[in-house]
């Protein structure tokens, strides 16, 4: 394993702060997409995503 040396308590914790963001990014834009597609259904919106432009 490498060798973090005096600071590796902060390296981790740094790399887990970054991966934790970088999950809840994509979670949040995974639930707002489906929340805005089930919006647009509801509005009556019939274009199927293949034939998004």
């Amino acid at each position: 394993m490498i060798a973090l040396g005096a600071h590796a308590e902060f390296i981790i914790a740094a790399y887990v702060g970054v991966f934790a963001g970088l999950a809840g990014l994509i979670g949040w834009t995974v639930f707002t997409t489906r929340q805005t597609k089930r919006r647009l259904e509801e509005l009556g919106d019939t274009r199927s995503n293949s034939s998004a432009q």
